[in-house]
């Protein structure tokens, strides 16, 4: 299992640290970000990262579908992303 997650529906006034905050009740983050549009608004999804993988199991298990700033956010196993997925023809 990849240690990454993906974390969508967030509230725009997300940071950062918000995200990091939240997902270390379930262990060591290693890694949040909130991925932000050109103009430095949120996109409303991010991506967290754990120390391991059961960290990660448990933070899927216990975060997805909950209450986080007012909005029942997704939490899943992140995909890697291959060459083609951004590739613009």
């Amino acid at each position: 299992m990849n240690k990454r997650m993906y974390v969508g529906n967030l509230e725009y006034s997300t940071t950062d640290k918000d995200l990091e905050e939240l997902f270390s009740k379930e262990g060591t983050v290693t890694y949040s970000k909130v991925i932000m549009r050109m103009d430095g608004k949120s996109r409303g999804f991010g991506f967290v990262e754990m120390e391991t993988e059961e960290q990660t199991k448990a933070a899927i298990e216990k975060l997805n579908r909950s209450d986080f700033s007012g909005r029942t956010i997704v939490v899943n196993e992140a995909r890697t992303q291959t060459k083609g997925n951004f590739d613009s023809k």
